[in-house]
């Protein structure tokens, strides 16, 4: 029996690749080619239309790395052709790898109507059905030589990821180029075969289903006669009707297809070749949706409809035609597929609210799913932002990456930080670049978790990363997978259709609490530090221009800049992108990316400046210091400023008997041994000892980093089986001896590298700053900071967007054991009762927690600081050069000191020379609400609008004051749209407000 399918199985495929595929394209004659090399970066497609041609041949060399060739192909349909279907066939010299990441094209009529893309997948072209005979064809296909980044080696280091180190080398090589009869019933019978013999291959040897399609697939083979496979493919299919028409078992699962083409939006290319990737993909998908009633398409990110919008007009009239259809649907409602774990609290709310708005003013369409197929993970604080913005769904496919643990579910109920609980899908395909295999739709329907409640399941169907889309083929076996004996039945519909229809059938799902973790790609969290760095000061500046900016307006009717901090906020949240934010894109991505936030912080500190200039009053030689920061600075205020006042001092700095040094502020006792590490934090006031006995804080650790794949992406446990700790110092020495400060120097080399450290104490302040630089020049190396605490906690704190998350800090289970690096975003806290330890950063994610016994019975809690890797692929220069980072032990700290502190980090104080104290715009009575955003509202109606957030995870009642007359008060939405029945009843100015843990509430004031 076995082998009389592998018999069949063996013959079927042969038959299909030698003599029914060439079938398709019986008759041919060549196209004349000629081209114009654009000398630069990418044409006006009207300049690309009109630029002079050479003849070119099949078979020359063309394309240097990221260059663009204007192709003209033109000919004569052959009298004889009339009444067949006719194709051009145009060969850019694809290779076998999937669209997307080789060279693509874009097919254009000679008045520069859009036409189709062009791709591996995607090479033809239809000229008439049926042709007329003698029609003059002539197409323009802009085509970009992107090179190979991603090769079946594909971790090599290589140098063609940056336009200033790729070289003029030609990459292809110009294949067919022909205008061809296309066979529709052959290609049919294609479809037939290979979606039965696909269907074949995953049912059981020893079911009566599976006999019956091989007897018919053996019955059309013979019926096919191999010297006339066109003549006779009508007979064959005729073989295969009973087979294809037998319907599927009441209870076969359902599979929900949507038409989907991820397209990232900068990863093994730049984001200006992304603008590309997405106008040949939507022109090829709003031709495919022309063709096939049946088939609906979906895409995500805002900035993406925008970028053809803005370069690509023509194609973009196509896609407006078709949302406006209803089959073509915009999802997600983010501005991109974003990171989830590293983006600030605003940021993450920002790319809903531009996003969702986007969506709503371009189409009138609002979204009530977030689409994140990719992204690497999601943080626990995400289903509150996600319902805040008026959303109630999620689908993501990468948790099934994880190495160690599968995750239990595919249709769950997230909840998140506070309570918040979305109504969650994971696809049981496992890939959003479905591209309808039988052995794809088997899985989905056998992997399932969730048989017996519910039989609904969703398939992003088309190819992806690189763009491409859903093609005619995939739309083919859909069809036939409809009502087929023994697959799962497959249908078109939206995102939204899907999740009503798995809402229904499924109203008491499992519930899985806290972060969605993934067990791969942790080292995201540190590769491209200037990337990471960028985003954290964007955020910080946003947060700072707004506030000021808002008072300006305010106080002084000011201008405020709407538009220009609207275009900012773009940019930082494009650059939040899953392969931009996380490190894992080609050097000129990051290249650019530093270029962009050095831009972006140059227009930000210049609308800060103003703002302040014109409240700080006029300069009579004092200064005026502002702090942003949303809790007090000595006597600041939060968010407003305060004459500067002579400082109170109280700092000493000594030497150590031992050797090193000794810095004291009355607050915290540190001591620095003559190897310039922290043996001694001690705090004076609750004589505790922060660092573990023996043992020394500040400690840089050294490890080799070749992880077994994905090298910007991955960093694996075994990496921990290697350490040098760097305890060679060049210059441990006194810097800064002043009353108000005290600093020590600590220098040191290793292999090829610098790291100069300043370990300072201020007075009147309970925090151990480390300033830390380093001339990176290593390769395939992880370095660490470490901090051995005595303290014992089998839990510790990591703040999230609107809050913080606790994870264990033992390893029980291989949950636990699994989260060996786990992102943070300004603190990580830890606590017996009574007395904690907080450390802060102003740029860093990584982190790592361990825990050990010492042999006084004690514990250590030993918590890392991810500073910097040196992998090789796909930037074979990864983060070398120099860096600053900014740490601050904080001990004897609660959750409220690690908030503070952390933002004190991140927002420093700004002087200014001026004569005012300015009042904030808005204070709250309670330290545990912090206000994350004070803005103007983005309708220009001048109306302020307030974010805030109860940051302890308890209870708050808090009194917003506005420091302006106000007319109303309403609760919003993130996209400040008053919420039915949520107006606030004001007492003066004054808005209570009770709040849960971790409460999102958003507040728009009118102003009197």
């Amino acid at each position: 029996m076995h082998d009389d399918h592998s018999l069949v199985e063996s013959r079927l495929k042969r038959v299909l690749d030698e003599r029914i595929r060439p079938a398709v394209y019986p008759e041919s004659t060549p196209l004349t080619v000629s081209v114009w090399t654009a000398p630069g970066e990418p044409v006006p497609v009207a300049e690309g239309i009109a630029a002079p041609r050479t003849p070119i041949e099949v078979g020359a060399r063309w394309g240097a790395p990221w260059g663009t060739s204007w192709f003209t192909v033109t000919g004569t349909v052959p009298a004889e052709w009339a009444g067949r279907t006719v194709e051009a066939l145009l060969d850019l010299g694809f290779d076998e790898n999937m669209p997307g990441f080789q060279c693509e094209g874009l097919i254009y009529r000679p008045d520069g109507t859009p036409v189709k893309g062009l791709n591996p997948r995607n090479q033809w072209v239809r000229i008439g059905s049926p042709a007329a005979g003698g029609e003059e064809v002539v197409l323009h296909v802009e085509a970009a030589s992107n090179p190979v980044i991603l090769d079946y080696h594909p971790f090599l280091p290589t140098d063609l990821g940056d336009l200033e180190t790729a070289g003029t080398e030609p990459q292809y090589k110009l294949a067919r180029m022909d205008l061809a009869v296309f066979d529709e019933t052959v290609w049919h019978l294609i479809q037939d075969l290979e979606v039965l013999g696909e269907l074949m291959a995953e049912l059981p040897v020893e079911g009566a289903r599976r006999w019956n399609i091989l007897r018919a697939v053996e019955r059309a083979l013979d019926a096919i006669d191999l010297q006339d496979v066109n003549g006779t493919a009508a007979a064959a299919r005729d073989r295969l009707t009973d087979v294809l028409a037998s319907p599927a078992e009441p209870s076969a699962h359902r599979l929900s297809a949507v038409g989907h083409a991820h397209i990232d939006s900068a990863w093994l290319w730049p984001l200006r070749e992304t603008v590309r990737k997405v106008a040949r993909t939507t022109a090829n998908m709003t031709a495919l949706l022309r063709d096939e009633s049946d088939f609906i398409y979906t895409m995500s990110q805002a900035q993406q409809y925008a970028w053809i919008k803005e370069h690509r007009p023509e194609v973009y009239a196509l896609v407006q035609k078709a949302v406006a259809e209803g089959r073509f649907v915009p999802a997600g409602g983010m501005w991109v597929e974003a990171d989830t774990n590293m983006p600030g609290s605003e940021a993450m709310a920002r790319q809903f609210v531009h996003g969702k708005r986007f969506f709503i003013e371009e189409f009138g369409v609002e979204n009530d799913e977030a689409w994140l197929p990719d992204t690497f993970g999601f943080a626990a604080g995400l289903p509150q932002i996600i319902k805040a913005a008026g959303s109630k769904w999620l689908l993501t496919q990468k948790i099934s990456w994880s190495q160690i643990n599968k995750f239990p579910h595919h249709t769950f109920l997230w909840e998140g930080i506070n309570g918040t609980r979305i109504f969650t899908h994971f696809p049981p395909v496992d890939t959003y670049n479905c591209s309808m295999l039988g052995r794809e739709i088997a899985h989905a329907a056998r992997n399932f978790k969730d048989k017996g409640v519910a039989r609904h399941s969703l398939a992003p169907t088309g190819w992806g990363d690189g763009g491409g889309g859903t093609t005619r083929e995939m739309i083919a076996k859909a069809s036939r997978m409809r009502d087929l004996e023994g697959s799962a039945m497959v249908e078109w519909r939206t995102p939204a259709e899907f999740f009503a229809l798995a809402e229904a059938e499924y109203p008491n799902p499992p519930v899985w609490v806290g972060e969605l973790y993934l067990e791969l790609h942790r080292a995201t969290l540190t590769s491209q530090a200037k990337t990471k760095q960028g985003n954290r000061r964007s955020e910080h500046l946003l947060y700072e221009a707004e506030l000021w900016a808002a008072t300006a307006a305010v106080r002084h009717d000011a201008p405020y800049p709407h538009e220009q901090l609207d275009r900012i906020w773009k940019t930082v949240l494009l650059h939040q992108f899953h392969d931009i934010l996380p490190g894992s894109s080609i050097a000129w991505v990051h290249r650019e990316a530093e270029q962009t936030y050095a831009r972006v912080a140059e227009e930000l500190n210049g609308i800060i400046t103003a703002a302040q200039r014109a409240l700080a009053g006029p300069s009579d030689g004092g200064e005026v210091a502002f702090n942003a920061a949303p809790h007090q600075r000595g006597q600041t205020p939060a968010g407003g400023a305060a004459l500067i006042e002579p400082g109170a001092g109280g700092c000493s700095v000594g030497p150590r008997p031992e050797g090193g040094y000794r810095l004291d502020n009355g607050l915290l006792r540190v001591d620095v041994d003559e190897r310039g590490l922290i043996v001694s934090a001690y705090d004076l006031a609750a004589r505790r000892e922060t660092v573990a006995p023996g043992q020394a804080a500040n400690l840089l650790q050294l490890h080799s980093d070749f992880p077994n794949m994905w090298d910007a992406w991955d960093v694996d446990q075994f990496y921990r089986n290697t350490v040098t700790d760097l305890t060679d110092v060049d210059v441990v020495a006194v810097i800064d001896e002043g009353a108000d400060t005290v600093a020590v120097r600590v220098v040191r080399s290793f292999g090829s590298s610098t790291v100069t450290q300043l370990i300072r104490l201020t007075a009147g302040v309970k925090r151990l700053d480390l300033d830390t630089e380093v001339d990176w020049r290593e390769t395939e190396k992880f370095l660490k900071a470490a901090f051995p605490l005595d303290l014992h906690a089998d839990r510790y704190a990591a703040e999230t967007q609107f809050g913080h998350l606790y994870r264990p800090t033992h390893t029980n289970t291989s949950w636990e054991a699994a989260k060996f690096e786990a992102c943070n975003h300004r603190f990580v806290h830890f606590e017996e009762p009574g007395w904690g330890v907080a450390l802060v950063n102003d740029s860093t994610y990584g982190h790592d927690v361990t825990r050990t016994v010492r042999p006084d019975a004690g514990t250590t809690t030993t918590v890392r600081a991810s500073l910097l890797r040196a992998p090789r692929f796909p930037d074979p220069h990864t983060d070398q050069g120099v860096h600053r980072f900014r740490h601050a032990l904080i001990p004897g700290a609660t959750i409220g000191d690690a908030v503070r502190e952390g933002y004190r980090v991140n927002v420093p104080e700004r002087r200014v020379p001026g004569s005012a104290d300015v009042a904030p715009l808005v204070t709250v009575d309670n330290e545990a609400v912090v206000l994350s955003a004070v803005k103007l509202a983005d309708d220009a109606s001048g109306d302020v609008v307030v974010r805030c957030y109860e940051s302890l995870g308890g209870r708050a009642e808090v009194r917003l004051e506005a420091g302006f007359a106000v007319a109303g008060a309403h609760r919003c939405d993130l996209l400040e749209r008053p919420l039915d029945g949520q107006a606030c009843e004001l007492d003066g100015d004054v808005v209570e407000l009770r709040l849960r843990p971790f409460e999102i509430v958003t507040l728009r004031l009118a102003r009197a």
